[in-house]
């Protein structure tokens, strides 16, 4: 019988009659067995002082490359990184190979659910093998146990494509997920386009690539109905429009990468593919504009927007560098940044009830009697990322041998536990 004793940690589950006080909280056998004032005999103590208890963190977007890039990634190495970093479910993205687009691709991704603590979600592709041309089996596809669909990693650019699936969509209630980009004039970008990129002399990617297929995405959405959300918004008039367009009642959501406005386009003076991303680092201000959409609720949700490369994918030229950060591990270090302008609440929310909400996966409040699917997140943990804290096979980040501070310091889900200690 394992006994685990969490003793004073601050409770934030709004669903939860404890949202907001500290309290003890003992699991055993993976339930929440007691919750209050608790002196009892435990296999494993955590001294929950500073620490904050929420439902288990879910990320709704974020890139595994197994099958097909095993060396960049694969399902074992991304659950162990998305345990480090207080994950126990991720939503994984259909960019492999082959692609996420078969019962069998979507059965490969679930396959270790079963005895596994982190739950990984496949998100099923929109198109065949991501080209944007000829639509999937959607219907079987969320029949087998895909969560959402998406083109993942690449916009949905042809727009019949989306005001189809929008349609086709509404028939189970699935949920469309897009990066909006327009991809011909993002073509050779490799920076946000500004006063920055014209002093380093490199091809800018302009705010407007991402205006105006959220422009788009929203005017078919009025158009078809059915269910969108739209991944990693970069720009204050994205938001402007996904703001407007929720007043409007459109069933509309958004989230940022959890990484976006810790860093903006100035980090790039030293040519530092770690730091290459699309959308790409914005401008200061254009950061303001999305710690204003988190406060208002615009944004819905934080993702890692992990995207794992080996060396030989990032150093090199910065030009020539593949877009994309090693995420799932510095989530918890980004929110504790955010904290500093966004209200805690906002932000847990926004990794817990939200995207739940969003991927209709089971509640998990913070009650006895409960499943314990929870995470401990200290904010004010200081530690390392490097080659013995990391547990993806990637190195490509911008915190790299970095010394950092908030930590998610253990998890609970499925019968199991992780206490985070390196």
């Amino acid at each position: 019988m394992t006994k685990i004793l969490i003793k004073s940690i601050k409770i934030l589950d709004k669903e939860s009659s404890h949202h907001g006080k500290t309290k003890d909280v003992l699991v055993e056998n993976g339930k929440i067995k007691e919750i209050g004032k608790i002196d009892a005999k435990a296999n494993e103590v955590i001294d929950g002082k500073g620490k904050i208890l929420s439902p288990g963190w879910v990320d709704m977007r974020a890139w595994l490359a197994d099958p097909g890039y095993e060396h960049k990634e694969d399902l074992t190495s991304g659950r162990e990184a998305a345990m480090a970093g207080g994950f126990t479910h991720v939503a994984v993205l259909p960019n492999t190979k082959p692609v996420t687009q078969s019962k069998n691709d979507v059965a490969y991704v679930r396959a270790g659910n079963q005895k596994a603590l982190t739950q990984l979600h496949p998100i099923a592709a929109v198109t065949l093998d991501v080209k944007g041309e000829d639509l999937t089996e959607m219907i079987d596809l969320h029949e087998a146990g895909a969560i959402a669909f998406s083109d993942g990693l690449k916009p949905i650019w042809h727009s019949d494509i989306l005001l189809k699936t929008l349609q086709y969509l509404q028939k189970f209630d699935g949920l469309l997920i897009d990066k909006p980009e327009d991809i011909h004039l993002n073509m050779f970008g490799v920076m946000n386009e500004g006063i920055n990129s014209t002093m380093l002399g490199m091809k800018g990617m302009p705010n407007l690539a991402e205006d105006i297929i959220v422009q788009r995405n929203l005017d078919i959405l009025a158009y078809a109905g059915g269910r969108l959300h739209m991944t990693n918004i970069s720009t204050p008039h994205a938001l402007s429009l996904i703001k407007n367009a929720k007043k409007k009642g459109l069933n509309v959501t958004c989230d940022i990468a959890s990484y976006q406005t810790s860093f903006d386009d100035s980090a790039l003076h030293d040519f530092d593919s770690a730091y290459k991303v699309n959308p790409p680092f914005r401008t200061a201000a254009d950061n303001k504009a999305i710690i204003k959409g988190l406060q208002d609720g615009t944004i819905d949700a934080i993702v890692s927007s992990h995207i794992p490369h080996d060396e030989e994918c990032k150093k090199l030229e910065y030009d020539l560098a593949d877009f994309g950060i090693n995420g799932l591990q510095t989530v918890a270090t980004d929110i504790a940044k955010l904290s500093e302008k966004v209200e805690m609440e906002l932000l847990i929310e926004k990794v817990t009830s939200a995207p739940r909400n969003l991927l209709k996966l089971d509640a998990a409040t913070i009650e006895e009697g409960n499943s314990a699917d929870l995470t401990v997140f200290d904010p004010n943990a200081e530690w390392t990322l490097n080659g013995k804290s990391n547990k993806s096979k990637s190195v490509n980040s911008p915190y790299w041998n970095q010394k950092l501070k908030g930590k998610a310091v253990a998890v609970f889900n499925n019968g199991q536990y992780q206490i985070n200690n390196a």
